[in-house]
């Protein structure tokens, strides 16, 4: 059964010139689609990661999935609750327990002022959870040492720890609530490999202990195959394919995703071809007409430039491209 299930999400944001300005110069007001209908459901216990390059609405989505956005169109349900209507009303805060974020860059989303055992504390005191003191410092301690801190750190301040150990920090932190889901927008981006392995392995263990939900973003691919379940591309702001790990590695549909997968490594040097990125992702504030890929795609047709391509199933996974579904791929 789905706990998260998004259909047809949408956000723009204006990004017009002041009023007068407009008046004046007499221009329209302008908006940029960040997430033009996005649909998808993560199972519970699965984790789905989105990937594609930056400036696709990667972020974006993951901030309307726990609300910090409010989206422009389109419908948001956890565990068959209407996820907007919910955070509008009184059940908010009960909601918001159940899921948290871990934010990109572990230096920038600690506060520097705090301990550490404040850090972790608050949202224990901001919904209550732990009414006395004494309580709280033994949640705390249990907490760190469940993402392989010791109790002792909580003396600590967030200076005093490495890139990793402050991403541990965070996640300590994020399961304080005992949250479902769990969305992770590039929680290793900012770390050194070696780090970065810790902190993956660190998730799986706590996802396997807890049952967690997660949507993980990333643009490391090869993150990407250690830990997801499902694997979604987008481009800009569009989810272009949706397809199991395996089948998706194995054998890429859409002429993105192989663009991407192309872009790897081949450590193996096995002596497959390959297809290097071309060009340059478009201007989001005007993007192409029809498939928003077709001034980068060897596969473009007439018809790719007219009309946009929608997500439907073809073999087992679910791609929007003509070229796919035509078998001109």
């Amino acid at each position: 059964m789905s706990l998260i299930e998004v259909h047809e999400l949408s956000k723009r944001f204006e990004v017009s010139a002041p009023w007068l300005n407009r008046v004046l110069e007499r221009r329209p007001r302008r908006f940029v689609h960040a997430v033009d209908g996005v649909s998808f459901a993560i199972e519970r216990g699965k984790t789905l990661a989105l990937v594609g390059e930056s400036g696709c609405g990667k972020s974006t989505l993951a901030r309307l999935l726990v609300g910090l956005y409010e989206p422009s169109a389109g419908s948001l349900h956890f565990d068959g609750q209407d996820t907007r209507a919910v955070l509008a009303g009184p059940k908010a805060a009960s909601l918001r327990r159940r899921m948290q974020m871990i934010f990109q860059d572990p230096y920038a989303s600690l506060n520097p002022r705090w301990k550490v055992a404040d850090i972790v504390a608050e949202p224990l005191r901001e919904h209550g959870l732990i009414k006395d003191d004494a309580g709280v410092r033994r949640r705390v301690g249990e907490l760190l040492v469940s993402v392989g801190l010791a109790a002792a750190d909580a003396d600590k301040f967030p200076h005093q720890f490495s890139g990793g150990q402050r991403q541990r920090i965070s996640i300590a932190r994020a399961l304080a609530t005992a949250p479902e889901f769990l969305v992770c927008d590039e929680p290793t981006s900012a770390l050194d490999v070696s780090v970065q392995a810790q902190v993956l392995n660190l998730m799986k263990d706590l996802q396997r202990e807890r049952g967690l939900s997660i949507l993980f973003i990333s643009h490391n691919l090869a993150v990407v195959r250690h830990v997801a379940d499902q694997v979604g591309v987008m481009y800009l702001g569009q989810l272009v394919e949706l397809a199991d790990r395996q089948p998706l590695f194995a054998a890429p549909r859409h002429p993105y995703t192989r663009m991407l997968l192309d872009a790897i490594p081949d450590v193996a040097m096995s002596g497959r071809s390959r297809t290097p990125v071309q060009g340059e992702v478009p201007n989001p504030l005007s993007p192409p007409s029809g498939c928003g890929f077709h001034p980068r795609c060897p596969y473009a047709d007439p018809r790719c430039k007219e009309h946009r391509p929608s997500l439907q199933e073809f073999k087992g996974i679910r791609v929007a491209c003509h070229a796919v579904i035509e078998g001109r791929v």
